[in-house]
């Protein structure tokens, strides 16, 4: 978008932005794949092209199923998309402040894009602050919308604005998900945590050169896996901390 509401200005890029670093990532040398077939490969059922980039998209921006889904299409790059189904779905609310959504019909629109469509939690909120029965619901009930929708299975997962814990992976894993994206702004690996997939933070200032630096496999940016750093397993502890006391909050 060129106009983003400013909640998510900092995580938005332009259309002729976008379009560029697609060039960079196109010109890289790169094979663009689905979490899917990452998934595969660190779960030890496939091997990787050489070179693999996967590209994920989150929430379900109104964009998805129009110029960014075109733009990816006309390049020939498959994608991953994490829907949040409590955001897309007319009459229903989630903890995401207001922004042009797609619906959850025109779901099956990404996969003729060639977008893989995974879950991204019915309302996106803090999953590592949940009791039980709300992170079992938060899991569940996107999973089987977007499958009643879809016509198939949805076995991939993205936790809001990346928090997670132990408990929580585990809930993912019980869920049915064979994979959960996190963030971690770091690279993957092929040693990498299938139910905390680490991805690069694309924000607004990010140039082409950045996009290039990482297609090198560099950019100044760690390799995941490695473990929570103090300040992560603090800043959860707090949270948890404050949801007990003034309720559940936007993961953002």
């Amino acid at each position: 978008m060129d106009d983003p509401p400013a909640w998510i200005a900092e995580f938005t890029v332009g259309r002729r932005q976008f379009d560029a670093h697609l060039d960079a990532v196109a010109a890289s040398g790169r094979t663009p794949v689905t979490v899917g077939t990452l998934v595969d490969a660190l779960t030890g059922g496939g091997p990787l092209p050489p070179s693999p980039v996967v590209l994920t998209f989150d929430d379900g921006f109104a964009d998805l199923p129009g110029p960014t889904g075109e733009a990816l299409a006309s390049r020939r790059m498959p994608a991953t998309a994490y829907l949040t189904t409590g955001a897309i779905t007319p009459g229903r609310t989630s903890l995401l402040p207001p922004a042009p959504m797609m619906t959850l019909a025109r779901a099956p629109l990404l996969e003729q894009y060639g977008i893989e469509v995974g879950a991204h939690t019915d309302t996106h909120p803090q999953l590592d602050t949940l009791p039980a029965r709300a992170l079992d619901r938060e899991l569940r009930r996107p999973k089987a919308e977007l499958e009643q929708v879809l016509g198939h299975a949805v076995a991939h997962l993205a936790y809001p604005h990346g928090y997670n814990s132990r408990t929580v992976r585990r809930a993912a894993a019980a869920a049915g998900y064979a994979s959960a994206a996190a963030v971690r702004h770091a690279l993957s690996s092929p040693a990498d945590e299938p139910y905390r997939i680490a991805r690069l933070i694309v924000r607004r200032t990010h140039t082409v050169a950045h996009v290039e630096a990482w297609m090198a496999g560099g950019g100044g940016v760690p390799v995941a896996p490695f473990p929570d750093a103090p300040p992560t397993v603090g800043w959860r502890l707090y949270r948890r901390a404050r949801a007990l006391v003034r309720g559940h909050r936007f993961a953002g």
